[in-house]
């Protein structure tokens, strides 16, 4: 990005927040903070009422840029969130989304209009039918409850019992993992943080009684202290064939994956967890595409996996002969 770029970049991200901290530019362009307040000064320099406060950052002043046209690649990015929205979305998240849209594409040159319309029916998003629709309008509510920070009424379903509970929950963030919506949030029945599949909230009532947002931990905390949990991890070190390989790539951050190695026609990667029965257990699906190599303690547990399971299916007359 050159130097004019950039510039209006910064431009366009101060008159999206309220305050912009010089580390979140920085971050953002990949520059130094050095560079940061280089650039700041030079848009003071051409007019631009920059205000900024020491220790917090820096805002505009009664200033705003007029519409801006997007690039060629920028209108094709909206194609591929619009896609990401329409399937793991809710029906109030796609309909806000196809109105935004709509209006994005009414600024849009007549070329970018037809490039748009040319590429959508040939990007698609796959999503296994494995989950039972959100209640209406679930996703929008959760959203203005989370920047509102307003109490929540819920009625959960429990995954195994199936029993219904009624909490008031104090909501953090969402986090998409396992191919659907997990709510986090502080319980005050528990007295604790816990997570919530969004398909099991059978009924939701924001409440519009405001909580202590200062009080609890935010969404990265929350993510951080559950990476690093109080029962001890092991590290693993396994190899798939290639072929295998293909198939792990999103379940594997489930069992701590770490990093790969390309070994030629072998993948090395290496795990941490603390759940090694539960790791055996999946790695036993992948049969012999998947050679255990650290540490001995996982090898041995695959061995009684594999004892067990050969076992359960050991024909009846050789069951009785035993």
């Amino acid at each position: 990005m050159n130097r004019l770029d950039r510039l209006t970049a910064i431009l366009i991200h101060l008159q999206t927040k309220r305050v912009v901290r010089a580390q979140e530019l920085a971050d953002r362009f990949t520059i130094s903070l050095r560079t940061v307040y280089r650039d700041i000064r030079s848009l003071e320099e051409a007019g631009v009422p920059i205000g900024a406060e020491a220790g917090v950052g820096y805002f505009l002043t009664d200033y705003h840029l007029p519409p801006v046209m997007f690039t060629n690649a920028e209108a094709s990015a909206l194609v591929f969130g619009g896609k990401l929205v329409e399937k793991w979305g809710d029906e109030s998240v796609q309909t806000a989304f196809e109105s935004a849209l709509f209006k994005i594409k009414s600024v849009l040159k007549r070329p970018d209009q037809e490039h748009l319309d040319d590429l959508a029916p040939h990007v698609a998003v796959h999503k296994p039918n494995l989950r039972e629709p959100y209640v209406g309008g679930l996703l929008n509510t959760l959203q203005h409850a989370i920047a509102q920070h307003h109490v929540l009424a819920i009625c959960y379903q429990a995954g195994y019992t199936d029993t219904e509970t009624r909490r008031e929950v104090e909501p953090v963030g969402l986090y998409h993992y396992g191919m659907v919506w997990h709510l986090i949030a502080y319980c005050r029945t528990r007295q604790d943080y816990r997570d919530f599949r969004v398909d099991r909230i059978r009924e939701l009532v924001d409440t519009g009684r405001p909580f202590a947002r200062q009080e609890r931990l935010s969404l990265r905390e929350y993510l951080d202290q559950m990476r690093r949990p109080d029962m001890p991890v092991v590290n693993v070190s396994v190899s798939f064939t290639k072929k295998a390989a293909r198939f792990v790539q999103e379940h594997r951050y489930m069992w701590g994956f770490q990093r790969e190695e390309d070994l030629g026609d072998r993948v090395r990667m290496h795990l941490c967890t603390p759940y090694l029965e539960g790791l055996g257990r999946w790695l036993l699906s992948y049969g012999d595409s998947v050679t255990i190599e650290a540490p001995d303690q996982l090898r041995t547990l695959m061995q009684a996996l594999t004892e067990e399971l050969f076992a359960h299916y050991m024909p009846v007359e050789e069951t009785l002969l035993t």
